[in-house]
């Protein structure tokens, strides 16, 4: 179990650096959008090549109930992080954050699942969830810090999404021994999930901040992440 929390707060740690690096480096916004947009990239093809895959071993409909789950997860989260900042300022890049749990802790879940399983974790997999974290976690953070967040507060939010991964992983694990679940529904969650914030944050949030290039950098992160499966 320790092996599962460990692996699951190690797959998302980046989130934690890449949050901090706003402090001591300026990103110009075509940065900023061009890193949105590889992160874009290589988190649909964690869907198309690794969860997705995962969630095959779900019959057709329950595969698809469980992607409207996990967007509708998402987009409830979503609505109330609107609620409590409004639709300016903050809220645009706590989407993502948002975005970040509802994606990062099924994620960790598939981990536990999969060690407690015995299957042998994708490293590739691995490496494309920690490497599109980067962006996915730089991209809020930048506009959050002008917005007048204090690094210990960014330390806090960072450390506390990377601590529930972690702690997920080690449920899934718990899980997979008491029930032998295979990781399918939680893969299927996190694929809906993380398709709605795509679209709903990451992705316009990469057009917003990089314009038309974002589009040439979210079909770089998808070939990186592609060749590295």
């Amino acid at each position: 179990m320790l092996r599962a929390i460990l692996l699951g707060a190690a797959a998302q740690s980046s989130l934690i650096i890449s949050g901090l690096a706003v402090y001591g480096v300026r990103f110009p916004a075509k940065t900023v959008g061009a890193l949105a947009g590889f992160g874009a990239g290589a988190l649909i093809s964690a869907v198309a090549f690794d969860l997705i895959p995962e969630s095959q071993s779900l019959a057709n409909p329950q595969l698809a109930l469980w992607l409207l789950v996990g967007a509708a997860v998402f987009v409830v989260s979503d609505r109330i992080v609107e609620t409590r900042f409004g639709k300016e300022g903050a809220s645009g890049p706590l989407g993502i954050v948002v975005g970040s749990v509802v994606d990062g802790i099924p994620e960790s879940l598939i981990f536990g699942i999969q060690i407690a399983a015995g299957q042998g974790l994708s490293a590739a997999f691995v490496a494309a969830v920690w490497v599109s974290n980067i962006p996915q976690a730089l991209a809020p953070s930048a506009d959050l810090a002008d917005s007048g967040w204090r690094m210990g507060r960014m330390t806090v939010m960072w450390g506390s999404v990377v601590g529930a991964c972690g702690m997920a992983a080690g449920a899934g694990y718990l899980f997979a021994e008491a029930f032998g679940s295979t990781g399918g529904r939680a893969a299927a969650l996190a694929s809906g999930g993380l398709l709605a914030m795509l679209t709903d944050s990451l992705m316009p949030y990469a057009f917003n901040r990089g314009g038309s290039q974002a589009g040439v950098w979210t079909v770089v992160g998808f070939a990186a992440a592609m060749a590295s499966v």
